[in-house]
């Protein structure tokens, strides 16, 4: 896991990346944290999101995906569903849904440049120790960055 502190969203618009990765309640809200930029930033990625069921719990370690153009070059926006509600009580994050979510990327994305947030660890309330752990197993042998946000 290569770590950069920036604006994933900036890095992401100067296409620095070939895939985006962000985590999602599986509500279909977007409405707090990067996903709301996301949402803001790239209405396709929140479209794909609305195209889910609302409130299934069956998209935990799922993800829909959006793919949109920049500087002529394509970006996929992957919103992975790693937490079921969006508010309540202690830990909101699903360690297994990351672990399938990156599982799966690694076989479908294999050999593109992979960028991401804290996934989980921010308003989701997870250990980011224990989720990069998840992530860099999970992409060993890839190329993924995490960014950490620093304005």
């Amino acid at each position: 896991m290569r770590i950069e502190k920036g604006d994933l969203i900036q890095k992401a618009r100067a296409g620095e990346f070939e895939v985006l990765v962000h985590g999602c309640n599986c509500l279909c809200t977007m409405g707090a944290g990067i996903a709301k930029t996301i949402k803001q930033v790239f209405p396709a990625a929140y479209e794909a999101d609305v195209a889910t069921i609302a409130g299934d719990v069956a998209k935990l370690g799922t993800y829909s995906q959006a793919l949109v153009e920049v500087k002529g070059k394509p970006l996929v926006i992957i919103n992975a569903y790693t937490q079921y509600n969006w508010r309540g009580p202690g830990r909101l994050v699903d360690y297994d849904a990351i672990q399938q979510v990156f599982r799966r990327l690694k076989q479908e994305y294999s050999g593109k440049r992979i960028g991401y947030p804290a996934i989980g660890a921010g308003l989701a309330k997870g250990d980011w120790t224990v989720i990069a752990a998840i992530i860099e197993e999970e992409l060993a042998g890839e190329d993924h960055i995490f960014v950490e946000w620093e304005k």
